[in-house]
């Protein structure tokens, strides 16, 4: 059951530490001084370190260190180190965290208009999709999310079911326990008859193998 909505997430940065950045970046254009104190700030995400967004964090952070002369440092916490998936944004606004990846469908009543990527069928595929949605969303992103800057914002491919029993038709997930990526596909979800089970992406396949969930919405 191919065509789940996709899941929209971005990476942000606390308004508090902006100014420092902006003022680093500016400083190794004209070459760092030999007396400059480095900068360092944290990076926290919520995906294991094997995942191919952590590798593109440090390609990232690394290209950041070069291009500021050794003055401007990211440290990368993965896998939840600085806290859970759902408080990545809270973690953002308060400085636990200076940049962090925020998965905007796990923000209930906020950002709201982030979360119209969630509809389905609005995107056929991650590349263009991603880009397709971040030019869109920059003009709302500071009153959308409120004491962060945007830095970008990107979508997976439409998610797959996975379940633990083959699933041939949509009769056949009446009262199932189903993992829903987001809130647009647990109301699916719950009009076949299944009931859900909420936990985030880094638990959902532990859930399926326990057993607490029989079914999950992810992409593969």
């Amino acid at each position: 059951m191919r065509r789940a909505a996709n899941h929209p997430a971005g990476i942000s940065v606390t308004t508090r530490n902006l100014g420092a950045l902006a003022l680093c970046l500016a400083a190794a254009c004209g070459g760092a001084l030999a007396q400059d104190k480095p900068v360092e700030l944290k990076f926290s995400h919520w995906v294991p370190p094997a995942h191919p967004l952590h590798r593109t964090a440090q390609a990232w952070a690394q290209s950041i260190e070069q291009a500021s002369g050794g003055t401007i440092r990211i440290a990368i916490y993965p896998s939840q180190q600085l806290g859970k998936a759902i408080d990545h944004y809270d973690m953002t606004v308060k400085g636990i965290a200076d940049v962090s990846y925020i998965n905007v469908g796990y923000q209930a009543g906020r950002m709201l208009v982030a979360n119209a990527a969630q509809l389905p069928f609005m995107m056929d595929n991650a590349d263009n999709g991603s880009r397709a949605y971040d030019v869109w969303y920059r003009p709302y992103a500071q009153k959308d999310m409120p004491g962060v800057k945007l830095c970008i914002m990107f979508v997976h491919d439409p998610g797959t079911f996975h379940s633990k029993s083959r699933i041939s038709s949509p009769e056949q997930i009446k009262g199932l326990k189903v993992r829903p990526a987001q809130a647009v596909v647990a109301d699916w979800m719950k009009l076949l008859g299944a009931s859900t089970v909420n936990v985030s992406a880094p638990e959902a396949r532990e859930a399926l193998e326990r057993g607490v969930a029989d079914a999950i919405t992810f992409p593969w």
